[in-house]
């Protein structure tokens, strides 16, 4: 392509409206263009980036023998309700665009495709010869962001491989998700790019396991902890590990004091020359459930932890059923206002103790008459531990489960794992932190969609039972820029060699000059002949300003027909390295074929 014909602006500040390296240079490259928030329009240059991921993943796709097909982004509120994820993903999480056709019926833009591919299933497979099958398909999705930001990593509007398999048991789903776990790590490794596969929570999708492939980028808005071993690596959302020990109580009797001013838990600890690990804090949250029901929730955990939330509202997710719900809507920490609506009077706030009374909740048919209370597991075997009074400017100290307190029945792991915990599996190691980008995640889905929308096969004893199924998602154009800002310098991008929009610039100092236009002519057909991907920037520029803007879009290799022509040489610099060498014009194919070669290798 000459670039003299090609749709190429480039701008010399960062846009105001990027925030983080990679937008900004996608920008000012005149990769992408902003058309409305959280929506993008991708350039030439960007949609050969775009194809080229597309093609390593639906190459690997392939190698694993699953099939390619394209399924309606326009997708009926009636098979979301059968799967009960409207509410969630109209109300809840909120990220579903919803609409209404002429006919009145509701509709969604498909933000994911479980509920249309089960529906498929159901409809045509009938018998267990036909499994395992798996499906799989590359196209845009819609979600309506809270905030988008950040150009292609969280806009409204995205390209996504969505995969999706069915299988006739756990065994033969397993054996599918390792398969999909290599074709992910071949996909980001084929990319260039460094990567991770961490433990993931599943969210609204579902299931009984996942994982996320993380991009290492200090931008990533995912925490990654994980062991220098190579043993364990999480999401801080799902993380484990062992919190530090809790120091010796320095009480030995149970008493009531009087703690003016201890509203928070790093003045209590000065005020009683405590440690915060001897220390048991009572945490409010509100829940709503698709029913409408509010439910007070008690979060009981040592002072010195904090409370996971989405751990959290996997619990209460799991203690739907009893309220009468399907799913969580909102859990929130209820402020003045939301108090007004339920309590009967007003709470002991910073003094609250994990057996504050029932009462404090106002009759309302919409609200649960009683707390949930949640006792985390590092506030179990706590002894002598000072907590709350329910009394304004009161705690008492000493306290023992058993004794002055009733250990609440549910006993769960909501605290959030952080660096320099030990980690479970070995308690010599400690857990390390990193930045990452989520560009893959694949589930373990089991029978949730498949129960819920009648999806069921023929087994070999005749039976009809659920299918088992699994789902693999790759964020096609958030792949692309998460490998900008992954590589990236001073001066510009740095494509790793696979995926860059094209192989080769041809920069020519001078248009006017017959001898560098003839050699940068000959090249150019040249190296297109050997499969090259090659741009000639034609344009009647300064060298200095085609340098700057070879630099700026990354390409990986540029070419210089300059100063050493009169010895039958051109400069050849490696993007990367910012190395230039002098290559004779016979030597510059075979050259750059061999580096090519050796880059996507």
């Amino acid at each position: 392509m000459r670039l003299s014909q090609m749709l190429f602006v480039t701008l010399r500040e960062d846009p105001a409206e990027a925030e983080i390296p990679s937008h900004k240079l996608l920008l000012r490259a005149g990769y992408i263009r902003r058309i409305g928030s959280g929506i993008y329009a991708y350039l030439p240059l960007m949609w050969r980036v775009l194809q080229k991921v597309s093609q390593i993943v639906r190459e690997e796709m392939n190698a694993t023998l699953a099939q390619e097909c394209l399924l309606p982004q326009l997708q009926p509120a009636e098979l979301w309700r059968e799967s009960g994820r409207w509410d969630t993903y109209t109300q809840a999480e909120g990220i579903m665009f919803a609409l209404k056709d002429r006919q009145e019926r509701e509709l969604g833009l498909g933000p994911t495709h479980e509920e249309v591919i089960t529906t498929i299933a159901k409809e045509m497979i009938r018998s267990y010869r036909q499994l395992p099958l798996h499906l799989y398909q590359i196209q845009t999705k819609f979600r309506d962001e809270i905030r988008p930001r950040f150009g292609l990593m969280r806009g409204r509007e995205f390209i996504m491989k969505d995969g999706y398999s069915f299988h006739a048991d756990e065994e033969s789903l397993k054996k599918t998700y390792q398969d999909m776990h290599q074709a992910y790590s071949n996909m980001l490794r084929r990319s260039g790019l460094s990567f991770r596969a961490v433990q993931a929570d599943s969210g609204a999708i579902g299931g009984s396991g996942s994982q996320e492939f993380m991009v290492l980028a200090e931008a990533g808005e995912d925490e990654v902890l994980y062991t220098e071993d190579g043993q364990y690596a999480a999401n801080v959302e799902k993380a484990v590990s062992l919190p530090a020990d809790a120091e010796n109580s320095i009480f030995t009797s149970y008493e009531k004091r009087e703690t003016p001013g201890t509203d928070t838990i790093e003045k209590l600890c000065k005020f009683l020359k405590s440690s915060p690990t001897q220390v048991v804090k009572n945490v409010l949250y509100q829940a709503v459930y698709d029913n409408g029901m509010t439910v007070l929730v008690l979060v009981i955990i040592r002072a010195d932890q904090e409370v996971n939330e989405v751990k959290l509202q996997n619990e209460l997710t799991k203690l739907s059923g009893n309220y009468g719900g399907k799913t969580l809507l909102f859990l929130t920490v209820p402020d003045a206002e939301a108090q007004q609506k339920w309590a009967a009077k007003s709470l002991p706030l910073g003094y609250i103790a994990p057996d504050i009374g029932d009462d404090y909740i106002a009759s309302h048919k919409q609200v649960n008459s009683k707390f949930l209370r949640l006792v985390d597991h590092t506030a179990v075997d706590l002894k002598n531990f000072v907590t709350g009074s329910n009394e304004s400017s009161y705690h008492v100290v000493g306290a023992n489960w058993g004794e002055q307190l009733k250990l609440p029945e549910n006993v769960v792991d909501v605290r959030k794992a952080r660096p320099g915990d030990r980690a479970i599996h070995n308690p010599a190691q400690t857990l390390q932190s990193a930045r990452g980008i989520e560009v893959g995640h694949i589930f373990q889905l089991g029978t949730k969609y498949s129960k819920a929308m009648g999806a069921t096969y023929t087994n070999e004893q005749g039976e009809e039972v659920p299918l088992v199924m699994g789902c693999y998602g790759v964020g096609v154009s958030r792949l692309a820029q998460s490998a900008v800002e992954q590589s990236y310098d001073k001066d510009g991008i740095i494509w790793p060699v696979a995926i860059a929009p094209y192989h080769v610039i041809i920069s020519i100092p001078n248009v006017s000059d017959a001898a560098q236009l003839q050699a940068a002519e000959q090249l150019y057909d040249q190296l297109n002949e050997a499969g090259i991907e090659t741009l000639l920037d034609d344009r009647n520029e300064r060298a200095g300003v085609k340098f700057k803007d070879a630099d700026l879009i990354g390409i990986p290799y540029r070419i210089v027909t300059g100063k050493s022509l009169k010895a039958g040489k051109v400069e050849v610099v490696e993007r990367a390295t910012h190395k230039a060498q002098d290559i004779a014009l016979e030597e510059v194919v075979p050259t750059l074929k061999q580096w090519i070669d050796a880059a996507v290798s």
